[in-house]
């Protein structure tokens, strides 16, 4: 098992030192910048005065995105199961006869 690794990770004006498995690094690095960025667009799109706005905002997005996705891929998960059954109707068909 490898060892944990110290990080500093920068959100918003602010160090937070977290200690990690190495597999998390990169995506944590990631999300970092992902929010960094999603601050300034924040910050320059709307006048938002409180740095706790702007990242309740962030967090607001970020769920979203995972809510939509989730709803996405069981809208998916439905159509690919309507269409098996389809085929499987299908096939039972023209086995049967």
């Amino acid at each position: 098992m490898p060892e944990p690794l110290k990080i500093k990770l920068s959100v918003a004006n602010r160090v937070y030192p977290l200690t990690i498995d190495p597999s998390q690094e990169e995506g944590l690095r990631i999300a970092a910048k992902k929010i960094e960025t999603m601050i300034s667009q924040f910050e320059q799109n709307y006048s938002v005065r409180d740095k706790q706005d702007v990242l309740a905002m962030c967090a607001l997005q970020f769920a979203a995105q995972v809510e939509q996705k989730t709803i996405d891929k069981a809208y998916v998960n439905g159509e690919v199961e309507n269409k098996l059954v389809a085929l499987n109707d299908l096939l039972q068909e023209h086995l049967s006869s």
